[in-house]
């Protein structure tokens, strides 16, 4: 009876393996944290080349936004119409680039590989005659060390000869361009809902001016590869320069790249230009600098650099580890990655300031 009597007036804690103990719940919390965490990194990782189409898709849906909003300050008609006579004249651009490279500059590809191999090769033996190389690296070396030099445009030039297996990604990125350019406002809702009420007015004030810079940045790049690779196409042609038309596109398709794609279009032209005499050679630099002069002193200070202020330095260490990490599709968005986390991190800032002062 005592004892019985003791145990009605003891009272029973939680052992350490029960939910109900604080101590266990809040270990458990931070525990889920933590794997949460690292779960999802290593998925973004898994998943990052479907990742980066996705957000490919969400750059072309930037640039149709921005062809349909500047169409509309010379057409009076409805948004809907506007976009499709923007998706028309993409379509028919891509249809144009494709039939011509497939059908015009298929067999130019090979003397470029030809050409660009053969420019390395003498380099290297200048450079071995002058004693500032070891003669092991000419012969097998120096043809191995041109196919390196050619490894990083390998799947450039792979597009431009022919569009296999650049098709799949390539339509996959416009299916979701398009499908978010037609109503943007539905998949901004879609986001919303995933965030608390009271976070979503500043949500869509985010949102909207990562639009704004998405649209101004690509609006830069378009220009600034239009402007490099009709300039390097036509200067090259009068000039006389082999391949002019082939180097002239890679030009423009490297230009897609800020820092990396000019120094490889640079070393592209001026072999290419060597390879048909001294005077070619330095026409071809002279071309090669004038359009970079262009596009780096005239267009990006008044188009792309207005917009983002992106440091030169900060692009290309992005370029560099997206790259390595996940290959030419994180090289491709480095930059529109970057430009996205420096408008979220600024407005996450001034929000933060906003609340601590309330």
């Amino acid at each position: 009876m005592a004892y019985d009597n003791m145990i009605v007036g003891h009272q029973e804690l939680p052992g350490p393996n029960e939910m109900r103990d604080p101590v266990i719940r809040h270990e458990l919390k931070r525990a889920v944290v933590w794997v949460s965490v690292f779960g999802g990194v290593a998925l973004t990782v898994f998943l990052s080349q479907p990742l980066l189409l996705i957000f490919g898709g969400v750059v072309f849906a930037a640039m149709l936004d921005g062809g349909t909003r500047l169409l509309g300050r010379i057409l009076p008609i409805g948004r809907g119409w506007r976009l499709m006579i923007v998706v028309v004249g993409v379509i028919a651009f891509l249809g144009w680039v494709v039939y011509f490279t497939g059908s015009t500059l298929a067999d130019q590809v090979e003397t470029l590989r030809a050409v660009i191999t053969k420019q390395v090769n003498s380099l290297i033996a200048y450079a071995n005659s002058q004693k500032m190389l070891d003669n092991n690296i000419v012969g097998a070396q120096a043809s191995e060390f041109g196919k390196q030099i050619m490894g990083s445009i390998g799947r450039v030039t792979s597009a431009v000869s022919t569009v296999v297996g650049a098709v799949t990604s390539t339509v996959m990125i416009v299916v979701i361009g398009v499908f978010l350019a037609i109503e943007p406002r539905l998949y901004e809702r879609g986001v919303a809902w995933m965030f608390p009420v009271d976070r979503r007015l500043h949500l869509y004030a985010t949102l909207k001016d990562m639009g704004f810079t998405l649209r101004r940045l690509m609006a830069g790049r378009l220009l600034g590869m239009a402007v490099e690779g009709v300039g390097v196409w036509v200067l090259l042609a009068l000039g006389g320069v082999p391949m002019a038309a082939l180097l002239g596109i890679l030009t423009g398709l490297f230009a897609f790249l800020p820092n990396i794609g000019s120094i490889i279009s640079g070393v592209l032209i001026i072999l290419v230009g060597f390879s048909g005499g001294t005077d070619m050679g330095l026409y071809a630099l002279g071309v090669y600098l004038a359009v970079q002069i262009v596009d780096g002193y005239v267009i990006v200070p008044t188009v792309a650099k207005r917009s983002v202020d992106l440091a030169p330095a900060l692009v290309l260490g992005a370029q560099l580890l997206f790259g390595a990490a996940f290959g030419l599709l994180g090289l491709m968005f480095a930059d529109p990655i970057v430009a996205m986390l420096k408008v979220g991190l600024e407005h996450g800032s001034k929000d933060a300031d906003e609340r601590a002062e309330n």
